[in-house]
């Protein structure tokens, strides 16, 4: 399973006003664009007209005959081909003269708390149109943006938020609001070093800033620096207890190696959690939590709950596809991952699917799974043209399903910018996978360190100790593996249990 990011983290608590926890995801649509064009020399992160049209042409030709993918293609081009041209709809034409609005906030925190992020992202542009100076509601829009892109597995909306924070940031230089949404922005991108300094910098305005200090933790995580991480999460939580901090906090306790303290902080978050995003969230989170645990039954219910609360929310159906399948029910899990990867078809849920295809072995199912793959590719080809950083999930869906060399090209580069468990289990993999097992093993033995309990870190490690010859190390890992999680991927854990069995026949 992919690293688990807090891609559709809660932003803020309520009391910040739109950044909260927004809407449910629903079907990937372009939304008419608002933003004033920031001016000349802004144009960092918006799509170049070449990275367009060629990840545009790549994903469609890799969708050609994908026939279950064809609405999923249809609406990521629509994204991507309207937020290209989406600058000042109406744009704004006040001159020096205008007045600065108050903070849009207030127009469209009603909107928002509903979970109708759409409804608040076009109240904003409507009164960016008439107030263009509003320096904190081009901050506004650029969250939303983020949590429209991150909820709908739309890039396209990256290069959006982009320039309304520059915008912002140019009406009122040095802003929190503004900076605090560049080190979100710079997160959701993976821009993990960047996310740290904009959210220092936002810090130095404000020590109290939730969003700031939620984004810290998520850099120190992310670059694999985890006792800052936790010194961090000690710090939000003193500053700004609520969801967004507690979930944080829980996730480096479950780095660590301390699931009970992670199951604690979630439950006592979930109790605490009114609004219907953060149920969803937060039940998400300890669907994860026991799906890594290999506590499928906990894990479906977990994921039942955040479904009660918010029936779309991609996060959890993706992990009830996962737990289905690995509870015995694979028609359920491929029926429910068909529906995540028709309304966003990310990398993880693509390869999910495609190995759940290649385990059923119907007819037909070879080829299914391969178109998996292939859009994996051309997925990330859109990634990369919003801005974000795709080598993690290129390195991951190449090193088993693609071409090896491209894997741990990816893999390598992932690792000269941070050092996480999971760019070492990654590049362990990749370089295992390229015929490199002895190069790999540190990386794996580092990947494991933490005390992170992860069966496909234990299976990677496992299958790398046994081509290097340490088969006593070999049956160990792979069977914590299996014994952790034994359906934590389809074709790993098949390949685990031969593994297992060739140890056994050696003397």
């Amino acid at each position: 399973m992919p690293p688990r990011t807090n891609d559709h983290a809660p932003e803020g608590g309520r009391d910040t006003g739109p950044a909260e926890p927004t809407a449910p995801p629903g079907t990937v649509r372009a939304q008419p664009g608002a933003e004033t064009d920031p001016g000349p020399g802004s144009g960092a992160g918006v799509f170049s007209s070449g990275a367009r049209t060629a990840a545009l042409r790549r994903f469609s030709g890799a969708a050609r005959g994908s026939r279950g993918l064809r609405l999923a293609v249809c609406a990521a081009l629509l994204a991507v081909a309207a937020s290209a041209g989406a600058v000042a709809a109406g744009g704004a034409r006040g001159g020096a003269g205008a007045d600065a609005a108050p903070v849009a906030g207030t127009l469209a925190a009603g909107v928002l708390a509903r979970g109708d992020l759409d409804a608040g992202i076009r109240s904003l542009q409507a009164h960016l149109r008439a107030q263009p100076r509003d320096f904190g509601g081009w901050a506004v829009l650029g969250l939303a943006y983020v949590e429209q892109a991150r909820t709908k597995g739309d890039p396209s909306r990256y290069p959006q938020a982009e320039r309304a924070f520059v915008r912002s940031l140019a009406l009122e230089p040095g802003n929190e609001q503004a900076l605090a949404g560049r080190a979100a922005l710079a997160a959701a991108r993976h821009d993990f070093s960047g996310a740290l300094e904009y959210a220092d910098r936002a810090l130095r305005q404000n020590p109290y800033s939730e969003r700031a200090l939620s984004s810290r933790i998520d850099a120190l995580v992310e670059l694999g620096r985890y006792d800052e991480a936790a010194e961090a999460a000690d710090t939000a939580d003193s500053r700004r207890p609520g969801v967004p901090v507690f979930t944080r906090y829980a996730y480096v306790q479950e780095l660590r190696g301390d699931v009970r303290t992670a199951r604690e902080v979630l439950e006592r978050a979930l109790d605490g959690a009114s609004a219907a995003p953060d149920v969803a969230y937060v039940a998400t989170a300890l669907g994860q939590l026991a799906w890594n645990q290999g506590d499928h039954e906990a894990a479906l219910r977990h994921y039942a709950r955040a479904l009660g609360a918010d029936e779309e929310y991609l996060p959890a159906l993706e992990g009830r596809a996962r737990a289905q399948a690995a509870s015995g029910d694979r028609a359920g899990g491929i029926e429910t991952l068909e529906q995540v990867v028709a309304r966003s078809p990310l990398p993880g849920p693509l390869v999910a699917l495609g190995e759940l295809y290649e385990t059923r072995g119907a007819d037909g199912d070879r080829a299914k799974a391969e178109d998996q793959y292939a859009l994996v590719d051309a997925q990330t080809a859109l990634a990369r043209a919003g801005g974000v950083n795709a080598d993690l999930d290129t390195a991951l869906a190449a090193a088993d399903h693609g071409d090896t060399r491209t894997a741990l090209s990816a893999a390598r580069a992932e690792w000269d910018r941070r050092h996480s468990v999971h760019t070492a289990d990654a590049l362990a993999w990749a370089l295992h996978r390229s015929g490199r097992s002895e190069e790999a093993l540190p990386h794996a033995r580092r990947a494991t360190a933490t005390g992170y309990r992860n069966a496909a870190f234990l299976y990677h490690r496992g299958m790398i100790e046994h081509a290097t010859g340490h088969d006593g190390d070999a049956r160990r890992s792979l069977t914590a593996a299996l014994e952790l999680n034994p359906g934590f991927s389809p074709l790993g854990a098949r390949a685990a249990r031969a593994a297992l069995k060739d140890l056994e026949a050696t003397p």
